[in-house]
């Protein structure tokens, strides 16, 4: 069963946590394309539908809020613009959170009869790597958001998150140099992400003189951090390095904390963002430092703007802003570029002029060159229930 929501030109309603996993649209009118280009035929409206694949379950599913929010006030700002290339954007959200199969048999019935034109996703690169062979077959594109792995060339896959080398690798550093950690546990979520970011990781910490004492993966959904914390106490590390995501991430920290490593072993989070460090507690966060190209409290004129806009559209109780939830805003503007730079919404067009670009969000000025985002990426500490930034990395 579905529901829409229509958002008029001047911005749109609060949805209700009951509304998450709903259907949620923009109207209004736009210029033509080529009836010719299969990605953008339309039958009976030139709105420009847009499927937002957002995790709203599973461990995961704790930055959905924030993320279709982030999505709803990014449709709202472009169509008060005059949309995109002319075209209003109407947005769907789908649930990328649940068993794979039924995430890609959604996405295809979204494509065949939902009629959506391009996919936006904010979700786990296991999803990323079965949607991007739909979106190919169906020849659409597809803009993937979240901090990932890198390395990404599927063609009609645009990836803007942050990645290793630029996230990772001046973190390890600072923290051998001045904390003079020398000794790292790699323990992270059982799936492309962590496996990926971890190969990278142990270059960089090489690269310091350090040694990796231990690593692990720990399947989505544990919540039993025993076992994990045990061989964490015995392998005795200076920092922890956490690739697991959403809740798990959340269970882990708190159990970390509560045996009282927190007091004595740094921590060094990936996806990490202050959606997760409430989960976490104040009384859990000692030594917790992650790094980002988003943090709320980053003093800048486009964060000030980005988040008086959210709080204006979605009131004072809305979700609190995180760096992954917000990236589906960074999304959208990078869409919305993208396609004035390529005058055109066909792939082709569009997969030329997103490889090398500069677009504006609530980040900032991020520069994609040759098809890699870079961004001012920072460093900071959790204190309390937020972050402290330690430095630009």
């Amino acid at each position: 069963m579905r529901a829409t929501v229509n958002f008029p030109a001047h911005g749109g309603p609060v949805l209700p946590p009951s509304m998450l996993l709903r259907n949620l649209s923009s109207s209004a009118a736009d210029g033509g394309l080529s009836p010719s280009d299969h990605a953008f035929r339309r039958r009976a409206t030139n709105k420009l539908r847009i499927g937002g694949f957002i995790c709203c379950t599973g461990s995961p599913g704790v930055w959905g809020p924030c993320a279709t929010n982030s999505a709803q006030l990014a449709v709202a700002e472009i169509n008060r613009r005059g949309g995109i290339l002319g075209r209003e954007i109407e947005l769907s959200i789908y649930d990328a959170g649940g068993p794979l199969d039924e995430v890609l048999n959604q996405a295809d019935e979204a494509i065949a009869f939902d009629e959506v034109d391009l996919i936006v996703g904010l979700h786990t690169s296991a999803v990323r790597v079965g949607l991007r062979d739909v979106t190919r077959r169906h020849r659409i594109p597809y803009i993937y958001t979240p901090v990932y792995e890198g390395g990404e060339r599927t063609p009609g896959v645009m990836a803007i998150g942050e990645t290793p080398r630029w996230q990772s690798r001046p973190s390890i550093h600072w923290l051998a140099d001045v904390k003079k950690a020398s000794r790292w546990y790699l323990i992270g979520s059982d799936y492309v992400w962590p496996w990926q970011s971890h190969r990278a990781v142990k270059n960089y910490i090489k690269e310091t003189g350090g040694q990796v004492v231990g690593e692990e993966f720990v399947p989505l959904g544990e919540d039993n951090h025993e076992p994990h914390l045990a061989r964490i106490r015995a392998a005795r590390p200076d920092v922890v390095l956490i690739s697991l995501i959403g809740t798990d991430s959340i269970t882990f920290n708190r159990a970390f904390g509560e045996c009282g490593l927190g007091a004595t072993t740094l921590r060094l989070a990936g996806a990490m963002d202050e959606t997760v460090l409430l989960g976490i507690g104040a009384d859990n966060s000692e030594n917790l430092f992650c790094a980002s190209g988003y943090f709320s409290s980053v003093g800048s004129r486009a964060n000030d703007d980005f988040q008086i806009r959210y709080r204006a559209m979605f009131g004072p109780n809305a979700p609190p802003i995180g760096s992954v939830g917000q990236s589906s805003y960074e999304g959208l503007r990078f869409l919305e570029a993208v396609a004035n730079k390529a005058d055109s919404l066909s792939m082709a067009a569009m997969l030329a002029a997103g490889r090398n670009i500069v677009y504006g969000g609530a980040r900032g000025p991020v520069t994609i060159r040759n098809g890699h985002a870079r961004m001012q990426m920072y460093l900071a500490e959790a204190d309390g229930l937020d972050f402290k930034l330690i430095k630009p990395v």
